[in-house]
Parts: C-alpha cells; sequence; structure tokens
C-alpha cells in the first residue's frame, strides 16, 4: 500500500505506467490498488483531470499487448472495490469496453474482464436497474457471441438483487433476450433461454409462477404456444394482472391470435377477456393490450365457426373498454424530458460552490462545477423520476438514490441532509398535485381483512374488483349460484392467494371440507389427529377430549379413519380444526353427511365462538339462517355485505326465496325418459329386490345391515333416511351390486339399469380429470355400452368362479365341453336362454341354454355380467354420443354447454361435477335412480330443479339425505335405517313380482288381493263336451215343466249335474 498522498505528490502518470508494464497478474493488482488508493485520497475528479479512466480504455484497445488489456482490466476491477457505490456513474460508461475484453484470446484478460465487470454491475441499487439494463441492452445487440453470453449473465444477476424494478424492465428487456434465443450460435440461445426463465421469475404473479418455463419454451420455439394457451385457460387467476405480467403474456397472446387452429383462437380470446378484467391501471392496459386490438378483432369478424366470433367480440368489447385502442399504443413516458426536470431541480438545490451560476438567469444555476458531478446528478435524476412516478418517499430509499452520490463532493452527513432536502422538495410537490385521502371505519368490531381483489378461472372471471372486508367474530354466509366461485374463494384464502391477505402468521385460517383428501385414513382416529404436524405440541389429552366433545368416544376413537362414514369423517375435520385455534374458520359445506342432531350440535358451537370469524359455503339453508350473522352476496361479480341472517336477506331480495322453497327454484332439470323393461307392463312390479341380506364390513364384528329385506318398482320414490353410519350408503352399495351380500340375494331384472351417484360423486370421474365433460361421457360410452358397469366389484370372478368354468358339461350324445363365454340372450316363457360359446368348438355349435339352469350350475356372475352389458347396450346403443348431442344432455342436467365443451373436469367445482355424474348415469336411460347425498354440492336452486325434474320423472327414484326437506316433497315410501335394521314407512309402491304371474310376493296383503281379483281363462269345449252341455239344459228344462217352482238358470258351468 503507498502512503498517504495529496494533490501535489501523487504521480498519477508514474502509477498508470507501472500498471500498464506490469509483468504479472499480481504486480498489476498492486499497481491498480495503489491507483485507486491514490483516486480516493485526492478525489474522484482525478479520473477525469489525470484522464485515468481514459488511459485504461487505452489499455484495454491496445491489440497488440496482452499484459495492457490484462491491466486495464484489474484497474477497472480495483476502482470500484476502493471508491464504492458513489463511483458507479463514473464507471459506468466503461462497461462496453470490459465486455468486449471477453472475447479476448487471453483466459487471464477474459478472467480479469469478468471480474470488472461484477465489481461494476455489483455498485448498483435496484432502482439504477434500468439504467444499467440501457448499457447492457447495448452490448448485446452489438457485441460477439462471447459478449452476448456476458451481457446476458450480467442480465440475469440482478434477478437476485432487484427482483421488483427487473419486474418492471420486462416489457424492455424480454424482446431484446427473446431474438437472442434465435442467434445461430446455441451458447447464445442457451444463455438467452436460461436469462429469460430466470427473468421472469421475477413476475408478482403467483398464477403464472408455474407458466413461466411453458412461456419461455414459447418464446424460443413458436409451435409450443396452442399447448400453452391451454394451459392458462385452466388456470385460477386471483392476483392483478400488472405491467411485468402482460409484458410477458401479450407477445404470445399476438402469437395465439394468429394461429389456424379455432380451438387455441377460441382459448386466445376467452384467456384475452379475463385477464382484461384483471387489469386494473387503464394506462397499463392502454400501453400493452393496444396491439392484441387488431388481432381479436380479425377473429370477430372472419372466424370459421360462430362460437369463437362471439368469444371475439366479447374480447374486443372488454379490450375496448379498458382503454386498449385500434389506434396502437400510446406514447411511453419521456423519461429523458423527466430526467431533465429533475436534473434542473438538484441544481437549484445544491450549494453555490458546487454550481456555476448562469450569466443570463442570475437566479438559476446553469452547470455543475465538474462533468463527474454532471454525471453522477444525471445518474441521480434517473432514478429518482422512478421514485416520484412510483409515489416511494421513503427516506432510506432517497439516501441510498441520493446522499450516497453526494459523499464524495459533500461529505456523509451533509449528503444525508442534501437527500432529505430533495426528498422533501419532490414529496411536497407530488403531494399539491395529488391531494391527501383519509379512509376510516365507523366499524367497532375488529377488522380482519379489508382486501381489494379479484378472482378468475382461465375462461370465467368469478369476481372483479371486489371488496373482502371481515370482522372477528361475526358469522359470514357466502350465497351464490354453484360454479360462481364460492369454493375457489375458500381455497384461494386458505392457500393465501388473494391478494393482500393477511399471512398466516398474522391471521389463522384454516378450512374444513367435505373428505379427507390425500391423507393416510390407516391410522385410528386418535392418532390421525396428533400425526397433523401443526398439531405436534398439542397433549393427546387435549386431543381425545376434543375428539370426545364432537362425539368419539373411546371405542371410535380407536377405529380405522378410513372406515369411517362420510358424516363421522366431517365430524373429524371439524374437531381438528378446532384444535387449530383459528382466527378465520373456512367452513365449505359443513353439514354434508352430518345427521339433524350432529347439525344442531355444530350451530350450537359456532354460536358459541365469540372471537373466531367463520366464513360459511352451505347449501342447507335452516342451518345458515339459525348461524349467519351477516351475508355476503355474489351479485354482477361483486361481494355484496348484507346484515342479518338468511331470513333477513329473503326479505330484501324476495327473487332469493328458493333457498326456502326448492319449487321456486328457476333453474330447470330435464331427464330422459326410462327405457322399457321386457314383461314388465306395469309400474308397481318388482324389478329390484333385496331378500334378508345381512352385510360386514372386512375386521369388523358387528355386521353393518342385518336382515334387511326391500325391493322397489318403476313407481318408487323411496327416502332412506337415518343417523351417521347406520348402513343407509351400505344398503345403496347392496342394492347396485357394487358390494355383496355375506347372507341373502340380491334379484334385479336381466334388462334392468341402474343410474347411480355415490356419496363422494367424485369416485366416477377421478381418473378422468384431464377430460372435458363431453369427453368424458363419450369416452364412457362410445362402444355402445357403458364402461365402469363392468368395473363394479360384484362383476369380477373369483378364483372359485374361475374355477367354476373349466367344469365339463355333458351333452345329450355324452360329449363333454367347457363353456367359454355367453354371447346373446332371449326371452323364454317367463324368463331367458343364454346363447353360449363353447371352448374350442365353432360358432355353428353354439348352444341355447336356460337362465336356470346357468345358474344352478354357479354361473351367476357370468350371467349377470351379461345382463349388465345387454341393458347397457339396450340404453346407451341406440344413442350416439356425438359432440352436440352430448352437450345438449348435459344442458339438460343444468351444466353450462361451454363449459362442458371446453373446460377440464378438474376445474369444475363441486356442484357442477356432480351435475356430471348424474347426466352420465342417465345417458344411458335407467329404470332406477340411485342419489346417495345429492344435496351436498348442489345449491339450492340447481336442488330445485333436481327435484321438479324427479317429480316429473316416470322411473324410480332412490334418495339417500339428511335434507328433511327434499326427500319428504318427493318421497312417499320412507326406509329408516338404525343400528343396521330397516324399518319401512309410508306408502309402498311394490305389489307384482319380477317377470312372474300373477301372484304377489310373499307376505304382501295387497298383492294378495290384487291376485285374487284375476278371472280363470276358461277352456274350449269339444264338440261331445258341447252334447253333454246341451243335453243338461234339456233335462233341467224338462224337470221345471213337469214340477214347477223358479226358473233354473241356462248356466254353461260343468258343476251342473
Amino acid at each position: 500500500m503507498s502512503p498517504a498522498l495529496t494533490t501535489n505528490d501523487a504521480d498519477f502518470s508514474s502509477i498508470l505506467d507501472s500498471l500498464r508494464s506490469a509483468p504479472t497478474g499480481p504486480d498489476a493488482k498492486a499497481a491498480a490498488d495503489k491507483l485507486a488508493l491514490a483516486v480516493s485520497k485526492v478525489g474522484v475528479e482525478t479520473l477525469i483531470d489525470q484522464n485515468i479512466i481514459q488511459s485504461l480504455h487505452v489499455f484495454a484497445l491496445n491489440k497488440k499487448s496482452g499484459y495492457e488489456r490484462e491491466s486495464a482490466a484489474i484497474g477497472f476491477q480495483s476502482l470500484p472495490a476502493v471508491l464504492g457505490a458513489p463511483s458507479a456513474p463514473f464507471l459506468l460508461p466503461s462497461l462496453p469496453v470490459l465486455f468486449d475484453l471477453y472475447s479476448d484470446k487471453g483466459e487471464v484478460v477474459r478472467a480479469a474482464a469478468l471480474a470488472a465487470a461484477k465489481a461494476i454491475l455489483q455498485l448498483f441499487p435496484p432502482e439504477a436497474t434500468r439504467t444499467a439494463f440501457r448499457t447492457l441492452e447495448d452490448i448485446l445487440e452489438n457485441g460477439k457471441w462471447q459478449t452476448k453470453v456476458g451481457a446476458l449473465d450480467a442480465l440475469k444477476s440482478f434477478v437476485a438483487t432487484a427482483k421488483e424494478s427487473v419486474a418492471d424492465e420486462l416489457g424492455h428487456i424480454l424482446p431484446k433476450v427473446e431474438l437472442a434465443m434465435h442467434d445461430t450460435k446455441k451458447e447464445v440461445a442457451s444463455s438467452a433461454i436460461k436469462c429469460a426463465t430466470s427473468l421472469c421469475t421475477t413476475l408478482a404473479n403467483p398464477d403464472l409462477a408455474p407458466h413461466v418455463p411453458a412461456l419461455v419454451k414459447c418464446m424460443s420455439n413458436p409451435d409450443t404456444v396452442p399447448a400453452c394457451i391451454k394451459a392458462l385457460s385452466s388456470t385460477t387467476f386471483v392476483a392483478e394482472v400488472t405491467a411485468p405480467a402482460l409484458a410477458v403474456l401479450v407477445p404470445l397472446l399476438i402469437r395465439a391470435l394468429n394461429d389456424r387452429s379455432m380451438e387455441v383462437q377460441r382459448r386466445t380470446v376467452v384467456v384475452i377477456d379475463n385477464l382484461v378484467k384483471l387489469v386494473r391501471n387503464p394506462q397499463v392496459a392502454a400501453r400493452y393490450l393496444s396491439p392484441l386490438v387488431d388481432g381479436v378483432k380479425k377473429i370477430a369478424d372472419s372466424a370459421a365457426f360462430p362460437e369463437v366470433r362471439a368469444f371475439a367480440e366479447t374480447a374486443l368489447n372488454t379490450l375496448l373498454k379498458s382503454g386498449a385502442s385500434s389506434g396502437g399504443t400510446p406514447p411511453a413516458r419521456d423519461l429523458d424530458t423527466e430526467a431533465a426536470e429533475i436534473f434542473k431541480i438538484l441544481l437549484t438545490l445544491l450549494d453555490d460552490n458546487l454550481v456555476v451560476q448562469s450569466a443570463t438567469e442570475p437566479n438559476q444555476p446553469s452547470a455543475t462545477r465538474h462533468t463527474l458531478l454532471t454525471s453522477s446528478l444525471q445518474f441521480q435524476a434517473s432514478m429518482i423520476v422512478d421514485l416520484v412516478y412510483q409515489k416511494r418517499f421513503e427516506k432510506s430509499q432517497w439516501n441510498r438514490c441520493v446522499g450516497l452520490y453526494m459523499k464524495p463532493w459533500l461529505g456523509e452527513d451533509e449528503a444525508t441532509k442534501f437527500a432529505e432536502k430533495v426528498r422533501s422538495h419532490l414529496h411536497t410537490v407530488e403531494q399539491a398535485k395529488q391531494g391527501t385521502v383519509k379512509s376510516g371505519s365507523d366499524e367497532e368490531a375488529e377488522l380482519l381483512c379489508d382486501t381489494l381483489f379479484s378472482l378468475a378461472y382461465g375462461a370465467l372471471l368469478l369476481l372483479s374488483h371486489t371488496t373482502l372486508r371481515l370482522f372477528r367474530g361475526r358469522r359470514y354466509g357466502i350465497l351464490g349460484a354453484n360454479g360462481s366461485g364460492k369454493s375457489t374463494l375458500m381455497r384461494q384464502l386458505r392457500d393465501g392467494k388473494v391478494e393482500n391477505f393477511p399471512p398466516q402468521d398474522q391471521l389463522r385460517c384454516v378450512m374444513v371440507e367435505h373428505s379427507l383428501q390425500g391423507e393416510d385414513t390407516s391410522m385410528s382416529v386418535l392418532d390421525f389427529v396428533g400425526s397433523d404436524k401443526s398439531l405436534k405440541d398439542i397433549p393427546k389429552s387435549k386431543i381425545r377430549d376434543q375428539l370426545l366433545e364432537v362425539g368419539f368416544d373411546d371405542a371410535r376413537q380407536a377405529d380405522i379413519v378410513g372406515g369411517l362414514s362420510g358424516g363421522w369423517k366431517m365430524k373429524l375435520e371439524l374437531a381438528r380444526a378446532m384444535l387449530y385455534n383459528a382466527d378465520l374458520l373456512l367452513l365449505d359445506e359443513p353439514t354434508n353427511h352430518l345427521d339433524r342432531a350432529s347439525v344442531l350440535w355444530l350451530e350450537q358451537w359456532l354460536a358459541a365462538q365469540k372471537n373466531v370469524t367463520c366464513l360459511i359455503v352451505s347449501h342447507d339453508s335452516g342451518f345458515l339462517d339459525n348461524v349467519t350473522t351477516d351475508i355476503i352476496h355474489y351479485e354482477s361479480k361483486k361481494l355484496v355485505y348484507y346484515p342479518g341472517n338468511l331470513s333477513a336477506f329473503v326479505e330484501k331480495h324476495p327473487e332469493a326465496k328458493s333457498y326456502y322453497t326448492l319449487e321456486a327454484s328457476s333453474v330447470k332439470f330435464a331427464f330422459p325418459p326410462p327405457g322399457s323393461l321386457m314383461g314388465v307392463r306395469s309400474n308397481t312390479r318388482a324389478i329390484l329386490k333385496m331378500s334378508s341380506c345381512t352385510f360386514t364390513y372386512p375386521g369388523r364384528s358387528i355386521p353393518s345391515l342385518y336382515n334387511v329385506s326391500c325391493a322397489l318398482s318403476l313407481s318408487s320414490r323411496v327416502g332412506i333416511i337415518g343417523p351417521n353410519g347406520a348402513g343407509k350408503s351400505t344398503l345403496i352399495k347392496l342394492l347396485t351390486g357394487e358390494t355383496v351380500p355375506q347372507q341373502g340375494t340380491v334379484y334385479k331384472h336381466p334388462a334392468l339399469r341402474v343410474g347411480y351417484v355415490s356419496q363422494h360423486a367424485t369416485h366416477h370421474i377421478e381418473r378422468h380429470l384431464e377430460k372435458t365433460p363431453i369427453g368424458y361421457i363419450q369416452w364412457r360410452f362410445q362402444d355402445g355400452h357403458d364402461r365402469e358397469i363392468l368395473e363394479k366389484v360384484t362383476r369380477v370372478l373369483t378364483d372359485e368362479e374361475k374355477a367354476l368354468l373349466e367344469q365339463e358339461w355333458v351333452g345329450r350324445d355324452g360329449s363333454k365341453r367347457k363353456l367359454e363365454l355367453v354371447m346373446g340372450r332371449q326371452k323364454l316363457k317367463k324368463s331367458l336362454q343364454y346363447e353360449v360359446k363353447w371352448r374350442g368348438l365353432d360358432h355353428k355349435w353354439n348352444t341355447w341354454i336356460p337362465r336356470d339352469q346357468l345358474l344352478a350350475k354357479g354361473y351367476g356372475k357370468v350371467v349377470q355380467q351379461f345382463d349388465d352389458l345387454e341393458s347397457s347396450r339396450e340404453g346407451a346403443g341406440a344413442k350416439e354420443t356425438r359432440a352436440d348431442l352430448v352437450r345438449k344432455h348435459l344442458e339438460d342436467i343444468g351444466l353450462d354447454g361451454d363449459i362442458a365443451q371446453y373446460n377440464e373436469i378438474s376445474g369444475l367445482s363441486g356442484g357442477q361435477k356432480i351435475k356430471l355424474v348424474i347426466a352420465a348415469c342417465l345417458w344411458n336411460n335407467p329404470q332406477i335412480c340411485v342419489l346417495d347425498e345429492p344435496s351436498n354440492f348442489l345449491d339450492r336452486e340447481a336442488l330445485g330443479g333436481l327435484a321438479v325434474a324427479i317429480k316429473n320423472w316416470t322411473g324410480a327414484v332412490v334418495i339417500i339425505s339428511h335434507n328433511h326437506e327434499f326427500v319428504t316433497s318427493l318421497c312417499s315410501e320412507i326406509w329408516e335405517i338404525e343400528g343396521g335394521r330397516m324399518t319401512h314407512k309410508g306408502k309402498t309402491a311394490v305389489i307384482e313380482d319380477i317377470l312372474g304371474d300373477a301372484k304377489s310376493p310373499k307376505g304382501s296383503e295387497e298383492g294378495a288381493g290384487a291376485a285374487n281379483a284375476v278371472a280363470k281363462k276358461k277352456k274350449k269345449m269339444t264338440r261331445n263336451q258341447l252334447k253333454a252341455r246341451e243335453e243338461r239344459k234339456r233335462l233341467r228344462k224338462l224337470a221345471w215343466l213337469t214340477h214347477g217352482g223358479p226358473k233354473p238358470e241356462d248356466s254353461d258351468s260343468d258343476d251342473d249335474p
């Protein structure tokens, strides 16, 4: 290190000479440090006054001497290390020289240049990102390929230190980087892709974060645009779409608008329509969205499909309303002019000893006393314009952007004062322009959150610029139609994706859903709750007490979670939520699967919570009426707040009466007519029977159902009621053939088709989430039968039944054969016979065998398999699975046609999914429809539409539901199950047996009366019998004439003597 220097003894020429002639790297480093220390002691003005920067440039451009080029790079490495951040404005113009050295032939020169460039770039604060990027953009455009790679890496380095500032610059920098992706040098293209991926991670939009790799891939490979657009159309957008997000999306959308595929164009205009609605700043909309107007207008005018034109017309109107214009983008901010104005203000605020007074205007300074001070002030002005534009007036930021760079001229204390002077002056000017705004609340309760946000799902905007305002201790009921976004809002709150919503460490938010998804259900109830990581500090005694409070006694706490009924699973979720001590409790359909006693208990518990705020989504109007203190209603994509419970809300909005009366629903469902059944000419003839059935779940000793008998006819309307875990769903599974009883028999008409919607309806579609609703029905019925029929447990052959297929049949001629498969069936008297193909024999040797004979041989399941397949073909085989027909069918069941055709099942709401499952079970025109808890996911409007459709339907209906209003309004016959035993109530609709004669089932008195009323058919008499009858008539008449008395009846009865 050199001794302290003064202006007189600092021989900069000799130091520069020693740096230029340094024979080794360490020698050059020592000379460079000496030079930097000299500049630091004497003053930064020497960088210009002593031609230091100019000399280093000369060294770097000396093509003949690698030593000089290395020395120049080392010199630029030492200057920022010693002089610090204030030197950034002076060293910035030297970056192009250093990046040119990236392509030097000497490895040591390249390494020194890389180190120097990094040292200079590290000086820039986040606010200087734009200024640095402008320099790097020029280097990227004009340099050699090694220089371009270096510039791309330099751009990428800003992501870690200036994330927000980089995001603001994406609109300028991404087109430059995208151009580099198509460079002929693969090294440049590869670096550009990595750079763009890193830059796009700065997007402050959690909805786009998962799509960053796909978005970058679209820039480098336009062929991937359709796949990316499809992914975007299936994304739930909740965050505001800002300028950085549009900077990334708009180029992609422009490419997609020019795609020839109608499907891509349709998805694109729908995504545009919804994205525009999430752009709140009209200036941003005008600047970034205007380039989309011409492309959308072209599709609206000339697309081949009318529906695509309609979507494009809607998107075009939305674009124009937002501020976008077909006349092109509005002029951007004139940053140079703004910076020049700020520069003038800085000059006026400087001390007189640092400026030169203007000769024409004595009160206005014209220039600084040194060119480096001018460079520094211009650098500061470039940062200040953004601070003022963004209204950021924090003292620390202004000290970092002004005070730090004034230290070489004012000293640390005076520089800090100058920064505050500039900040105060500009802040006062800004306040005078904008004025001040004060806000307050008249609410006395503690405010939990007050958030302005939007909510969208790809092709559907759910909420637009609305406010979520919640107070502690309130219980809010959320009302809205299926698909309006109630559950989506709850999920986004749970995941912390709603803008400005307080994080979990500030506001504890817990969601209770209708099922235990993705969790280990093989543990006992007590161990299951204890295994929750969030409850690891809770003692087991407290967990046990909490479970006892919701009804889990010690015996049930030891049960396996997977064996619990739906109602007990919900109670388990509620118990776990209570242990979280939540500030905000999100209850999504909490009464699903709960019996009335449990619902009453839940109402009382919620009412007792004074410090917990509840958001409740429920289709149980009685529960909402008893629990809620406020109603949040979805109206025109806004959240509207109404104080009071559901009754008070309906008083203000009589049109919402459907929340109480099912028939008042404005939603209309239409069920297809049930198919005919061979041999069944009466609606009261039994078509499905269960006799003395007992069923016990594996691993349990107590039967879930004991000695249950019942029957159904086409006119049956049966409601099955009972407490949670009583065996209601088990009974249905036995009737529909999903499980097999250990004792007793289940018999159904061979051609009977049963449509079944289970308690957990999504199990029907959980393997098809990537399909659209129309695609799912087409897949399920495309072969002319229901594919899911053959997947039932009761139709899968066991090893013993497969062994039966090996038994030999002995024919009349003594030949032995083995059954291969059943190929057909036809009516035989009052039963059926089946065409059997024999193993190893040609079809001409097929044999027709009566049903009773096949059953006696033990081939019951083989026969049932064929019966199921044949009955499914009879229903679905005659129906085409064209997209338009399937769409019409889904619309009849209340599912929006566009959602059915274009949205994947994974993105549907719970109500939309159950509508799909109902539509699928009705596609093959079943004679019996079984609905297990249909009210769990359907809102009041949809439930009313379902009730009206069931009343008008001519098939049999079986309903399990805790919704007493729904069951009693539809079902004249009630099967009450408690403790595994069934009790019949109401009017039975079965008085005749399956495919039988007029005889009724055993034990049915009504059936007996009906049987006795049938007259016996007379046989035709022979000629001898007729002669005998005439002789009897003659003898009766002769006796009357001889003896007198009443005239005898002219009877033809053979009983007469």
